[in-house]
């Protein structure tokens, strides 16, 4: 051992095992003692315990080491660093244990993780510390003069609260000539101290003695004690008092009323003469003066106060008679308290885990209890309980040490939390009891996989859907709690038509919501099966799986479809019925299908439009048609039918189917009557939209191009005005008589052809030929470009010829459209006569076929109104040119003049606007071929979409 209790301990280390258990496995609980003496610093060395119980000094850290005192007192600390044991608080033995001899001072000291406990006892030594002292300080004693030889006298012993060799050992009186020390030994290990008279006093020689009694204790160094006696010598009397008995002894219960008589002491005066015997206690202690009272009369003994088992259990008084001479006589009076079962079983709660894993195995430790009882015999004794039913037991492992362990396992999902109530109860009449209540709560553990609600999920949904459409909601419920219940939710991978699942389905993870990552189609896809998985948040996860059925549902979304009669659009097909057919006779079958189900597939037929409803009649549910009465000669040959195809989908869809009829006998009468037939063209409302709006833009286009013609042709005309002014230089244009004598223009047939719109079933009549003398007067008109450069003008303007004055231009034949149009197919073809009487040179006509010159000027400048007139004449003829000419391999144009002069300009109107060539620039006349002829340009007004208009 080291410092201070090195010389002090006994060596007594000694170790016993019993079985126990622990947090987690079992563990080995011993005994250790160590001896200090009292009086020690604070700090001072008391054992080193991690090295006596063979322990590594870091277990100390690990497992918490601790001290535990059932009576809450620390006089021993722990010091976890080194595995010292140190005095925690200065001891004081005789504060602690008072007149026990045998003084020690037991803690526990518990480790954690695992759980052990050891016990340790360390032995108090005493030491001299205390010196003897006399409950007075001055003693004054009467003695009689007679008193007798071997008369003895009490005196009041010293009292030393040390014990062993430390207390008092003995007594020294001086002066002895009259007196002289007799120490004899009590029944609890006092001494009691008397003088004995061993030679007479004579009153008359001395009143007063004075005497020195000191006391001397046995420790080292020595301690003493001295009290002054002072006697005084009394005259006469001659017999003491005695008591009845030497030693009284009595018992008192614990917590006796006040006032309760415990015994009653008495004494004899042998003198006759003697006055009444006073009684007291004797070296009574500040304890009993506290508790009892004795009557000096009577020599009754009361309680005064609250007497405590655990406090005193015996009591030892001395009481003391004295009568009125002086004499005394002393004796003693041993009280023992009897125990009542007045305190209740303390419980003390050394070590407990508030929660615990629901995976924990049957017997693992819960709590380390230490129940305690100050009563004694069987009122301390203790039995420990817990409630019943509970998967948990209690075990004694020490001496009032209890472990409390689990029974059997456990499942958060049922109990979460358990409030254990644990009961200590003492062997008393009545027993006491005391509880304590332990709220345990149970960890939880990833046990339990999430479970879905259903088994399998139907869920339908319509067709057409649109995208993120909510499908159904798919729900697991997992049993455990926190994380371990936190549910995902997942799409097990699969492939659907050869796509992903994935690209037609998606669910929340989060919620469960499933939902359609595109639109379904009923036709294409009716159902589809997919697994939904489940999985918690623990570690591992649990995960479930569950079966989704999706079932597609079918909407009206497909309009009937007609497989028979087969409609075209370029040919008639009739069905014929015989005037002879009877009532019922089946003239044909309308066949149609639905690519829908269900409702929105049943078909039924009516008659919508017929050319005779009494005549015929369509099957509701099969679509036949059939005549409804005989036929009669009234009846037209040709009859249409209209049948209507409707679905019984809401909203339900239609198809319409158009019949031909032919009530006849033969077919040479039908082929007569169909020859004729009129095809109505049927046209939905979105072709309809179509013409309107192509109408409406061409015409638009049409208006905004002659607006930008008339601009250009007044801005022109205004930029002219000064060649006017000289009245000389006037535009020409050629007047060229429709018909020549010589004949040598070509002979033209002129045919009439009638046609439809319908060109597949259109007929061409040709009628009789005009005479042949009839000359076509058709040319093509162009617009015609000033030049840019007035020196160019000039240079026109001056080889302008003079006007003939015997020109004139029939009103009639002034440009513009005539009233007359007709379909012509024109072919041209210049001769030399032609050429001259167009003032062309031979060698200019190669420059281009249709230019044909002028040879006079006007008589009078043409009015705005005349060049207007002709400007749109021409327009009209470049757009029917364009438009009917290219269909029927026809050159169209209406009996008007061709060529237009422009005032203040020598260039000729073409059909060509590429070709305007002024009258000086033409080339030498050269022959064409047929075949060579430039066709005309189409201008911007030719390109212009045909109207109905047009074509009629």
């Amino acid at each position: 051992m080291e410092s201070g209790g090195k010389g002090w301990l006994h060596g007594s280390l000694f170790f016993y095992t019993v079985c126990a258990l622990s947090l987690f496995s079992s563990c080995v609980t011993g005994q250790i003692r160590y001896s200090i003496p009292e009086e020690m610093p604070v700090g001072s060395f008391v054992g080193n315990i991690a090295s006596d119980l063979g322990l590594e000094p870091k277990r100390l850290i690990s497992g918490k080491a601790r001290v535990f005192t059932a009576d809450s007192s620390e006089y021993i600390g722990l010091d976890k660093e080194n595995g010292h044991l140190v005095v925690k608080n200065k001891i004081d033995r005789e504060e602690l244990c008072g007149e026990i001899s045998a003084c020690s001072v037991s803690f526990d000291v518990i480790f954690d993780n695992p759980m052990e406990l050891y016990r340790v006892t360390v032995d108090i030594q005493d030491i001299n510390d205390n010196s003897p002292v006399f409950p007075k300080s001055k003693i004054e004693q009467e003695i009689s003069e007679l008193a007798v030889l071997g008369a003895r006298f009490p005196l009041e012993s010293a009292i030393d609260p040390d014990v062993g060799v430390n207390t008092l050992q003995k007594y020294t009186l001086q002066p002895t000539d009259h007196f002289k020390l007799n120490v004899q030994n009590g029944a609890g290990g006092n001494k009691n101290v008397e003088m004995v008279l061993h030679s007479a006093l004579d009153r008359e020689k001395k009143k007063h003695h004075n005497l020195i009694l000191t006391a001397f204790d046995g420790g080292k160094p020595q301690r003493s004690a001295t009290v002054q006696i002072n006697i005084i010598v009394l005259d006469v009397n001659d017999n003491a008092p005695v008591f009845s008995q030497s030693s009284y002894k009595t018992s008192v219960v614990e917590n006796a009323p006040k006032s309760t008589i415990v015994t009653k002491v008495s004494a004899t005066d042998a003198d006759e003469s003697s006055h009444g015997i006073q009684y007291y206690f004797e070296h009574a202690t500040s304890a009993v003066k506290a508790l009892f009272s004795i009557d000096a009369d009577s020599g009754e003994v009361k309680v005064i106060g609250d007497i405590d088992y655990e406090k005193h259990k015996q009591f030892t008084v001395k009481v003391k008679a004295k009568d009125h001479g002086g004499l005394t006589d002393s004796s003693e009076i041993i009280i023992d308290v009897i125990d009542i079962n007045d305190n209740t079983p303390k419980i003390t709660i050394m070590s407990f885990s508030s929660a615990v894993s629901e995976d924990a195995a049957p017997g693992t430790v819960i709590a380390m209890i230490n129940v305690q009882d100050l009563d004694s015999g069987d009122n301390s004794k203790i039995t420990c309980s817990i409630d019943l039913n509970s998967p948990f037991k209690i075990m004694s492992s020490l001496t009032n040490y209890y472990n409390l362990v689990t029974d059997s396992e456990l499942d958060r999902e049922q109990t979460a939390e358990y409030n254990i109530t644990v009961t200590a109860v003492d062997g008393g009449n009545p027993p006491l009891s005391s509880k304590e209540i332990l709220n345990l709560k149970i960890s939880d553990v990833n046990d339990h996989a999430p479970q879905f609600k259903q088994e399998s999920y139907n869920a339908f949904i319509a067709e057409n859907n649109p995208p993120s459409t909510t499908i159904l909601t798919v729900k697991a419920e997992d049993m455990d709690w926190g994380s371990n219940a936190k549910v995902s939710y997942f799409l097990i991978d699969g492939d659907l038509n050869g796509a992903p699942l994935a690209s037609y389905i998606s669910i929340n993870s989060e919620n469960g919501v499933i939902y359609a990552e595109k639109s379904f189609d009923y036709e294409q896809l009716k159902s589809f099966k997919m697994q939904v998985k489940a999985q918690d948040g623990g570690s591992p996860p649990l995960s479930n799986n569950v079966t989704v059925n999706i079932i597609i549902q079918d909407q009206n979304d497909n309009a009937p479809q007609v497989l028979y009669p087969v409609q075209t659009g370029g040919s008639v097909v009739a069905e014929i019925v015989p005037r002879a057919a009877d009532v019922g006779y089946l003239v044909t079958k309308v066949v149609a299908v639905d690519v829908d189900s269900g409702q929105n597939a049943w078909l039924s037929y009516k008659l919508q439009k017929a050319t005779d409803r009494a005549l015929f009649e369509v099957g509701l549910q099969n679509g036949e048609i059939r005549t409804v009465r005989q036929v009669t000669d009234k009846d037209a040959v040709k009859q249409k039918l209209t049948v209507v195809v409707e679905d019984n989908g809401q909203p339900s869809r239609s198809a319409v189917v158009s019949i031909n009829v032919a009530v006849a006998d033969s077919f040479p009468e039908v082929l007569s009557e169909f020859t004729d037939f009129t095809h109505e063209k049927q046209y939905n409302d979105n072709l309809t939209f179509y013409l309107v709006l192509a109408l409406a833009v061409v015409s638009l286009l049409f208006i905004v191009s002659i607006i930008s013609i008339i601009s250009v042709k007044i801005y022109r005309w205004r930029q002219n005005k000064l060649f006017f002014k000289s009245g000389a230089n006037l535009p020409v244009i050629p007047y060229y008589p429709p018909v020549y004598a010589d004949g040598t223009l070509q002979h033209v047939y002129n045919y009439e052809m009638c046609g439809t719109t319908d060109s597949r079933m259109s007929d061409v009549k040709f009628v009789r030929p005009y005479s042949q003398n009839t000359l076509v007067s058709q040319s093509r008109l162009g617009t015609v470009q000033r030049e840019k450069k007035e020196q160019e003008v000039d240079d026109l303007t001056l080889e302008q010829k003079p006007p003939n004055s015997d020109w004139r231009f029939p009103p009639n034949q002034r440009p513009g459209p005539s009233g007359q149009h007709r379909f012509h197919t024109l072919q041209q073809r210049w001769t030399p006569y032609e050429k001259s009487r167009a003032g062309v040179r031979p060698d200019e006509a190669g420059a281009g076929a249709g230019v044909i010159a002028g040879t006079g000027p006007w008589p009078n400048p043409p009015t705005e109104a005349e060049q207007l007139q002709a400007l749109m004449a021409a327009a009209n003829a470049s757009e029917a040119t364009a438009t009917l000419g290219p269909r029927y391999n026809l050159q169209y144009g209406p009996e008007y003049r061709q060529n237009v002069y422009i005032p203040g300009s020598t260039a000729t109107l073409t059909a060509n606007p590429q070709q305007q060539v002024p009258q000086q620039a033409l080339p030498p006349p050269q022959a064409l071929p047929p075949a060579e002829v430039p066709k005309a340009a189409q201008t911007p007004a030719s390109k212009k979409k045909p109207t109905k208009k047009d074509k009629k």
